[in-house]
């Protein structure tokens, strides 16, 4: 099963070696692990670094928009778990007003 953290990277618009240095290991060794084959714990590091729940590191990507939630005068297009994390959080904390 092919991972997607590369494509977590970019949709988190960061870096390889942001993510290397927000977990405290060098960009090659990150990268090694990304193109080998991690250990859970590393995986778990990874997702924790990025924000998002581990199923997401293993969740083929679609290559589009799974759906779209309309508030207000506002479309926001959902494309993965954390997409609606985001969301919902947003509404939480009043920045997004329904």
């Amino acid at each position: 099963m092919a991972l997607r953290i590369k494509e977590l990277i970019k949709e988190k618009g960061t870096t390889v070696k942001d993510l290397a240095q927000k977990m405290g290991i060098s960009n090659v060794g990150l990268s090694q692990h990304i193109n080998g084959n991690p250990s859970v714990e590393v995986l778990e590091r990874i997702a924790s670094a990025l924000d998002v729940d581990i199923s997401e590191l293993f969740t083929p990507s679609s290559g589009g928009i799974i759906g779209v939630v309309r508030i207000r005068d506002t479309n926001y297009n959902i494309n993965s778990v954390s997409d609606l994390w985001n969301l919902v959080s947003g509404i939480e904390r009043g920045d997004i007003s329904l």
